[in-house]
């Protein structure tokens, strides 16, 4: 038996390479942050939805590892729409 299991978090990488594009996810889960690398076109993730978008200057956030608290937001991006 299956169910959905939601994954909430900061996108902080993409990598494009056509059949084999992931994103890296990050959340803080119980004080420990975890990623977790998601193929977009694998069978097991149903679906994506943005929540809302940040500005960022660079295109990997890896330096938010290094960040604790409320250091780790983003500021929030309004001239998208969100989809």
């Amino acid at each position: 038996k299956e169910r959905i299991q939601p994954y909430e978090g900061t996108v902080i990488a993409m990598r494009n390479g056509g059949i084999n594009r992931s994103i890296t996810v990050r959340k803080i889960f119980q004080g420990v942050g975890v990623e977790r690398v998601f193929l977009l076109h694998a069978p097991k993730v149903a679906s994506i939805t943005v929540m809302r978008r940040g500005k960022a200057r660079r295109a990997k956030l890896y330096y938010l590892r290094d960040r604790v608290g409320k250091a780790t937001r983003l500021k929030q991006r309004f001239d998208r729409p969100i989809n």
